[in-house]
């Protein structure tokens, strides 16, 4: 932060939650993936790949360590682990990975893939190159066809043979697939260039579309959606990192002062805010909204970004009070 006061260009920097940085740095996984760096530097590394694709990089932490809540301790610890790794696995399969970037650690969570097959798919990869088709995981040792039928709708290939690769579409389904871009006037090569978004307005009868393609109506409905919009990415549809250049630190906020911030924690009294000076602020429930509220989660959710005004600046106690009422938009 220093630093960055010191230097006469106008530097903008981003603030990354660090929860559970220092467990990889010192994880035996870290060890492997940085021989040469050390605790510091991988967790730095860590940190800084969160912000290119935080996905990828947190699913090589428990999510216990991430910081889940206070109470996590006074759960049945096998109970919490299989409920959190369910999440972690929902996340990856909805979103789906690349075949050809995924590191060992994010393929494992996907369905029919084990901690065995996900290392031997990267060790195919570094010695046959890029996959260039999601038939090709088939020659990949230990991956027989049972595994292959679960695993290949949630891999995806950017720049392969085929352009149903890059999307969810299941390999089953590819037959169905393209019989329907023949019937609306389509090729494969449309999907890869994006050029079918509004195709589901083109269909009148989808229960009389799918007795043509041999497919049920919700395998149909499922296709489409993913040919409008081929491997979307959810992140997309959330707000954007924040760039800041202004507040470094809890000695230059001043009361009155409005910041945009990330809500990070949301509990029953109120929101933490990281607004990018290390120390969360609290919005208490009182200060959220301008009507009457019962519960925070009525108002904010975790990672929104809100815009926030300095009503106060303890520093002695290290507490920082925020309001989100009376900011003009």
């Amino acid at each position: 932060m220093e630093l960055l006061k010191e230097i006469p260009e106008k530097v903008q920097y981003v603030i990354t939650n660090e929860a559970g940085a220092s467990v990889y740095s010192a994880s035996k996984l870290a060890t492997e993936e940085f021989p040469n760096f050390d605790v510091g530097q991988r967790s730095a590394t860590s940190i800084a790949r969160r912000v290119q694709d935080p996905l990828a990089e947190l699913v090589k932490i428990d999510p216990k360590s991430i910081g889940v809540g206070q109470y996590q301790h006074d759960m049945n610890q096998k109970k919490l682990g299989e409920a959190l790794n369910g999440v972690v696995e929902d996340c990856v399969n909805k979103v789906g990975v690349d075949l050809n970037t995924a590191s060992a650690s994010l393929l494992e969570y996907i369905s029919g893939i084990s901690k065995a097959i996900a290392k031997n798919i990267v060790a195919y990869r570094e010695e046959n190159g890029r996959f260039q088709t999601r038939r090709e995981l088939l020659k990949v040792a230990k991956l027989g066809p049972k595994a292959f039928e679960q695993c290949a709708g949630f891999t995806r290939i950017t720049g392969g043979k085929n352009p149903l690769d890059a999307t969810s579409v299941h390999p089953e389904s590819y037959d169905a697939a393209k019989k329907l871009l023949e019937k609306l006037g389509y090729t494969p090569q449309d999907v890869a260039e994006r050029k079918l978004t509004g195709i589901s307005r083109q269909i009148r009868d989808y229960g009389k579309l799918a007795k043509e393609l041999e497919i049920g109506e919700p395998t149909l409905r499922d296709i489409v959606k993913e040919l409008e919009k081929p491997a979307r990415d959810p992140r997309d549809e959330m707000p954007k990192p924040i760039l800041r250049t202004d507040v470094l630190d809890m000695k230059d906020l001043k009361e009155g002062m409005v910041l945009k911030g990330t809500v990070r924690n949301v509990i029953d009294f109120g929101a933490f805010v990281d607004i990018g000076v290390h120390q969360d602020g609290l919005v208490h429930i009182s200060e959220m909204s301008e009507k009457f509220i019962k519960h925070p989660l009525e108002a904010v959710s975790v990672g929104d970004i809100v815009d926030v005004r300095v009503l106060g600046v303890d520093m002695k106690k290290k507490r920082i009070s925020l309001s989100m009422k009376g900011i003009s938009k």
